[in-house]
């Protein structure tokens, strides 16, 4: 199993999530992408995920798995795999964006798809200078609960400005190319989990949050599982 974190993160945003899922019997790998710092950075941070994972685990099969703003993403992380000989035998969305809209939609214009309200009000914010996510400690108290935990996030935490967002993401046309499956764990996600659910992929609904990869491992470890096995199972 791949864990992709988001762009807007580093690999520590997965917490123990990587060690829960071991305990059931995945081999796990979860490569820090850090190399997207430029344009085009969607490009950069499949090239770099795609060399860390043929560094790391070769040509073996893998099942993909993105978290928030790595969703857009997977589909050309897969398509690099199979590129080396390497089989994908399925993917799974926790808690992600999907990658759908025209070849040339950008991260806002996904962003408007899940939330219209708050995308204009992002946009805003970009426009005049700001970054996302700019988010505080404060901001973070309510879901995460535990002050080191809450470190460890904001510290894991990668802003980015305006041209991020607008820059055209690389959307395939012929996808998916494996059995796919979304992983619900935030009421922000419930558009992505409704299309999941409409193109007939298993889903999963857990009254959790964002990033309950962090606070809470055993339980979205034990959904993953559940998910992939079911995934897996139909490839």
């Amino acid at each position: 199993m791949v864990l992709l974190h988001s762009p807007l993160t580093t690999a520590a945003a997965w917490g123990e999530l990587p060690a829960h899922l071991r305990t059931h019997g995945w081999e796990v790998t979860a490569p820090d992408i850090s190399d997207d710092t430029t344009p085009p950075y969607a490009g950069r941070y499949v090239a770099a995920a795609s060399k860390a994972l043929l560094d790391s685990v070769g040509s073996a099969p893998t099942a993909l798995v993105g978290h928030s703003g790595a969703g857009p993403l997977l589909p050309q992380v897969g398509f690099a795999r199979h590129a080396v000989q390497a089989p994908v035998v399925g993917y799974l969305f926790l808690d992600a964006v999907l990658p759908r809209g025209p070849r040339t939609a950008t991260r806002i214009d996904l962003m408007r798809l899940d939330d219209e309200a708050a995308t204009v009000s992002r946009s805003r914010h970009l426009e005049s200078g700001g970054v996302f996510p700019d988010w505080t400690d404060v901001d973070l108290a309510g879901e995460i609960p535990d002050a080191e935990t809450r470190a460890q996030l904001l510290a894991a935490l990668r802003p980015r400005s305006l041209d991020f967002f607008t820059e055209p993401l690389p959307l395939p046309e012929d996808w998916p190319d494996a059995p796919a499956a979304y992983l619900q764990l935030s009421a922000a996600y419930d558009r992505p989990a409704a299309t999941a659910r409409l193109r007939g992929w298993p889903v999963l609904t857990r009254a959790a949050h964002h990033f309950a990869a962090l606070t809470d491992p055993a339980m979205v470890a034990v959904e993953v599982d559940a998910l992939l096995q079911q995934t897996v199972g139909d490839a």
